[in-house]
């Protein structure tokens, strides 16, 4: 008997275990920003033709100039100098005459936008304009039942929505 005893000690050792167990269940919903980015152009002035002579403030092969001193720009945009006229050089031959005139972008008293509810209601308006007017969450509906079931409901556009969820079972044995 006494040899069976150390035996006993072997076969009744209790045994350890970590067991470990987590639901996470995450949803999260988002909007878009309201955004702008704009950029004036700037005015420019050209032209060209074929079997003609510009002239300008009385000087032949001349044309009209953009004012550039302080005193010929207003609101940021520079006044057109000289009107630019065109003689036929050979009468009775054909002839062309392109002129292009961009005016370019005033500068605005307010420079900004105003946003309101995460919307841009004013957008600024320039010679290239980029906006977005950015989401509203609206009457959002969200559930999610204890077996994993999601249910998600947007009413509004510029909404975006995550939902996930994460069952974990973790089992260590000493």
């Amino acid at each position: 008997m006494k040899r069976l005893i150390p035996f006993l000690f072997l076969v009744t050792t209790p045994a350890y275990a970590d067991i470990t167990h987590s639901i996470q269940s995450v949803v999260s919903v988002s909007t878009l920003g309201a955004s702008s980015t704009a950029t004036r152009i700037g005015t420019t002035f050209s032209s060209s033709g074929t079997n003609v002579t510009p002239s300008a403030n009385s000087t032949d092969n001349a044309i009209g100039t953009l004012n550039l001193a302080a005193a010929g720009i207003t609101d940021g945009v520079p006044a057109l100098d000289y009107d630019t006229s065109y003689t036929v050089k050979e009468a009775g031959d054909a002839y062309s005459v392109t002129e292009t005139y961009i005016q370019g972008d005033a500068i605005p008293d307010f420079l900004g936008a105003d946003v309101s509810e995460g919307v841009i209601e004013a957008l600024p308006v320039f010679g290239e304009t980029l906006s977005f007017s950015g989401g509203v969450i609206g009457d959002t509906e969200m559930s999610m039942g204890s077996a994993g079931d999601m249910e998600i409901t947007l009413t509004d556009a510029g909404a975006g929505v995550t939902a996930q969820m994460q069952n974990t079972i973790t089992l260590e044995i000493d």
